[in-house]
């Protein structure tokens, strides 16, 4: 695998980032994921092997994704997730 932006791929799926931390490339999105619908598609993914999980604060679908977490008996230690807050949620 080639550079990627944000740092060098290690040719194992991960990115490199300057703090020596390597992230996954691709993670499941949740943006029109609710209900139980995102709790069974973040579950499946977990499952898959994927280790990052992209959400937001406005996806209004942050407990489905922590029960989906929570299940999934995957360790947290060895999960990403990204968030991302509204300009007027940041204090």
């Amino acid at each position: 695998m080639g550079e990627l932006r944000g740092g060098a791929a290690d040719g194992a799926g991960l990115v490199l980032l300057r703090t020596g931390v390597a992230v996954p490339a691709i993670g499941c999105g949740t943006m029109f994921l609710r209900g139980s619908l995102c709790e069974k598609v973040v579950a499946t993914a977990l499952g898959l092997g994927y280790r990052l999980v992209d959400t937001a604060s406005m996806y209004g679908n942050e407990v489905e994704i922590g029960e989906a977490i929570r299940r999934s008996g995957v360790p947290r230690a060895e999960l990403f997730v990204v968030s991302k807050v509204k300009p007027d949620d940041m204090g």
